[in-house]
């Protein structure tokens, strides 16, 4: 059977603070009948797709907070976008803010969901590694604050068998870490979907906007190569409430190779045919863990060099 996917990732363009969800939501159902004519499986959307980027403000008024976040996953607002999957095909990610009463309490995430070709949710991933601040920082050219608004993730990093293979999702931040695909390759993981809001600029230095860029795509492209797996990278883009928005949006194959890139700052769809069976060649040589990850020596390594104190 095969295991080609045809794989789009809809880059969106700026959501700004006065744009309702309804807003977003209706770009994104343009951006899904787009990928469905050009025989997409399953479509891929930033983090925080249904609103602006708001964790460059500093709000202290809890309800202000709030009326960011998701209540329900599908929602009045968002059911369009599942019954475009199940009547398109379709399956689909999108990053939200998650609003969850869980153990008597309110818990509030970054989070990602993967539906499936009939509209249901089959996995969900709340973001692990949080950038940025709590408190208002005058030092910085803007804020970025989500410590402040969000609780690091506690769903670590599982995998889904679906779309007939192994899926994993990661958000933004996390895909500047190692340990994210690794955690995912040790799973077996074939594709990795992300979305990210990256600014072009660094809040705290000068560092240029080019190198940003490669940053991103170099931890991307690590990431592919280092575990054998696909990556899907959507960004935000182009210039949001006057902040600009880095894109980029790539499709990674499992060589570390990007075989599609956004060029424009703008809502654009990139696809490629993903074929998962790629993987196995880098999972079975150079990136075979079973025979060549050697866990016990980084231990005794870190023993003998003082970084972990022994048992």
């Amino acid at each position: 059977m095969s295991r080609v996917l045809t794989v789009g990732a809809a880059q969106l363009g700026p959501i700004q603070r006065g744009d309702g969800r309804a807003v977003a939501v209706g770009r994104m159902l343009d951006l899904m009948a787009r990928a469905h004519a050009r025989g997409c499986d399953v479509v891929v959307f930033p983090e925080l797709t249904l609103t602006t980027f708001f964790a460059r403000w500093y709000m202290e008024d809890q309800a202000e907070i709030d009326s960011w976040f998701e209540r329900e996953m599908p929602g009045p607002e968002t059911q369009p976008l599942f019954d475009a999957a199940r009547a398109m095909g379709l399956g689909f990610s999108l990053g939200y803010a998650e609003l969850a009463e869980e153990a008597g309490g309110v818990r509030r995430y970054n989070t990602a969901i993967l539906v499936d070709k009939t509209g249901t949710i089959v996995g969900k991933y709340r973001k692990v590694h949080l950038p940025g601040h709590a408190e208002y920082d005058p030092e910085r050219k803007f804020q970025h604050l989500e410590k402040r608004y969000f609780e690091v993730g506690d769903l670590g990093f599982p995998v889904w068998r679906t779309l007939g293979g192994v899926f994993g999702m990661c958000i933004c931040n996390d895909r500047r870490w190692p340990e994210t695909y690794r955690v995912m390759g040790l799973q077996g993981v074939e594709m990795v979907l992300l979305g990210y809001n990256t600014p072009t600029e660094n809040a705290l230095s000068d560092e240029p906007e080019n190198l940003r860029m490669f940053h991103s795509d170099l931890s991307m492209q690590a990431g592919a190569y280092q575990n054998g797996t696909w990556v899907v990278g959507v960004a935000k883009a182009g210039t949001e409430d006057g902040h600009p928005m880095l894109g980029g949006s790539v499709i990674i194959a499992p060589t570390g190779e990007i075989v599609a890139r956004c060029e424009t700052l703008d809502d654009e769809l990139i696809t490629a045919e993903c074929d998962l069976d790629d993987c196995a060649f880098i999972k079975e040589t150079v990136f075979n863990f079973a025979a060549h990850r050697r866990t016990e020596h980084y231990r005794l390594i870190a023993e003998r060099t003082g970084a972990v104190p022994p048992d």
